[in-house]
Parts: C-alpha cells; sequence; structure tokens
C-alpha cells in the first residue's frame, strides 16, 4: 500500500498464520531463551501451564503480517518507535493469529513535508477470540516521489 492508500479509521486484516512449537523452540533458542519459552517439560508445570511463545516472537509475527499485507511496496522507510506493546494473553503451540491493524492517524510531516507519519494499532487474535498483542506503532514513509496533492 501507498502512503495515501491508509485512512483514519481504516482496519487492515492478514492472517491466518499458526504457530508450531518447533517454531517457538526455535525463536526462543535464538533470542528469548528463558525455560517457559525452550523446555516444554519444564513450562507444563509453570505458571502458564505448558510452553508459551516469547513477546518478542509474537511482535514479530505482528511484523511479517503487517510488512505482507500493507507495507509491500510502500515508501515506509523506518519507524521511531512505539508508543506501547502489551502482551495479554499467551501465544501456545498450534495457536492460529490473525491481525488486525487500525489506522489512528496519517499526516505529512510540517518540519519535512516529504515524510508521511502513519500511526497505528497492532492487534494479534488468536482463534479463541483472545488478544495475544496489542501494540501501537509509528511508521515513516519517504513522500519525495510522491504527488503531495495525493496526501491525506
Amino acid at each position: 500500500m501507498k502512503f495515501a492508500d491508509f485512512h483514519v479509521g481504516q482496519v487492515i486484516e492478514a492472517g491466518p498464520r499458526e504457530v508450531s512449537q518447533a517454531e517457538i523452540l526455535q525463536f526462543a533458542g535464538a533470542y528469548d531463551p528463558q525455560w517457559f519459552h525452550t523446555d516444554a517439560v519444564a513450562a507444563a508445570g509453570g505458571r502458564f501451564g505448558g510452553l508459551i511463545a516469547s513477546g518478542w516472537h509474537t511482535c514479530a509475527i505482528a511484523m511479517r503480517l503487517v510488512a505482507d499485507a500493507a507495507l509491500k511496496d510502500s515508501e515506509s522507510f523506518a519507524s521511531p518507535g512505539l508508543a506501547y506493546v502489551k502482551w495479554p494473553s499467551p501465544v501456545r503451540p498450534g495457536d492460529v493469529l490473525n491481525l488486525r491493524a487500525t489506522v489512528l492517524e496519517t499526516r505529512q510531516s510540517r518540519q519535512q513535508p516529504h515524510l508521511g507519519i502513519l500511526r497505528w494499532r497492532w492487534q494479534l487474535i488468536n482463534s479463541a477470540g483472545a488478544e495475544v498483542l496489542d501494540l501501537e506503532a509509528t511508521s515513516l514513509f519517504d513522500l519525495a516521489g510522491s504527488s503531495v496533492a495525493s496526501i491525506r
């Protein structure tokens, strides 16, 4: 999508995306090797009653869904960060996740007219209807080659 295609209130959906135990173990082994992400036997006796995905893995899944559904072939080039990130429920092996991204704000920078700013909320929902990720992201778009008249 191009920056001009985004508008306040727009909802972009993507998925489904199934999460396997092997994927959870692989990600955690490489990036978040805490026992409740890497040891199914120990995790079974833990607070969550089983293996759960790293929250950072959950964010990476959301990023991939957003990239495929909305950022592919766009002018997006960076993000200055997140306003917040929450993991209300854990992601478990076999969970099927769907993304809902809601556009909160689109604007053109006053100081840098070639810069488009998109503020949006990303939510991942599992097949049971539980929210497993809620974050607010800001994405930056290089509008140097775009027609300013087409920007909302």
